[in-house]
C-alpha cells in the first residue's frame, strides 16, 4: 500500500487518528508550534509535533494549526482564542509526554465533558429520522411522502406483486 511508506506510517491510519485525546476547548481558534529542528532543547517539541499533530488536526477540524521551524531562539506553543486573547507556553527542554500532559491540562476539554457532548450530539433530533422515539412514527406522516398503505391503497404499479410478477390484482 502506498500510504504505508515513510517514517512511522501508522500516523496515517484512521485508527491512529481516532485515538487522539487532545480535543481543544471551543474558544481555541489557532495553535502554532515554534521550534528549531537542530536544537537540543526543541527535541521534545519536534517529537510531540511528529506524533500528535495529525491527531490534533483530526480531532479539532475547526482549529487552524501551524508549525514554524527554525524561526525562534527557543521552542514555544502559542494559542489564539476567540476573544482575541493569546497565550504563549514555553516548552523548552521538555519531552513530548510533558508537553502532551501540559497541553491536555490547560487547553483541552476534560474527561467528563467529552462523553456528555457526544451524547448530546447523538440525541439531536433529525427530521429525517422516523420510528419509535422519534418525532414521526412512520415515514408516511412526513409531508410529501406516499400515504400509508394501511389507510390508502397504493397504485398497482407500486405494488411488488403487480410490478414483478405482472399480475393484475383487483383492489379489495
Amino acid at each position: 500500500m502506498p500510504f504505508m511508506k515513510g517514517a512511522a506510517p501508522i500516523r496515517r491510519t484512521l485508527k491512529y487518528l481516532e485515538k487522539g485525546s487532545l480535543v481543544f476547548k471551543d474558544n481555541v481558534k489557532i495553535v502554532t508550534f515554534n521550534f528549531n529542528r537542530n536544537q537540543p532543547s526543541s527535541e521534545g517539541t519536534k517529537q510531540f509535533v511528529f506524533w500528535h499533530f495529525a491527531q490534533m488536526q483530526y480531532k479539532n477540524p475547526d482549529v487552524q494549526m501551524c508549525v514554524y521551524n527554525d524561526l525562534t531562539p527557543s521552542p514555544f506553543l502559542k494559542k489564539f482564542f476567540s476573544g482575541g486573547s493569546k497565550l504563549v507556553l514555553d516548552i523548552a527542554s521538555q519531552d513530548k509526554d510533558e508537553i502532551f500532559n501540559q497541553v491536555k491540562r490547560i487547553f483541552c476539554k476534560n474527561e467528563e465533558t467529552l462523553p456528555a457532548e457526544a451524547l448530546a450530539k447523538e440525541k439531536k433530533t433529525n427530521p429525517a429520522n422516523f420510528g419509535a422515539n422519534c418525532s414521526h412514527l412512520c415515514i408516511c406522516e412526513i409531508p410529501g411522502q406516499v400515504p400509508c398503505p394501511k389507510y390508502v391503497p397504493l397504485p398497482k404499479e407500486m405494488r411488488g406483486k403487480c410490478k414483478f410478477q405482472h399480475k393484475d390484482v383487483v383492489d379489495e
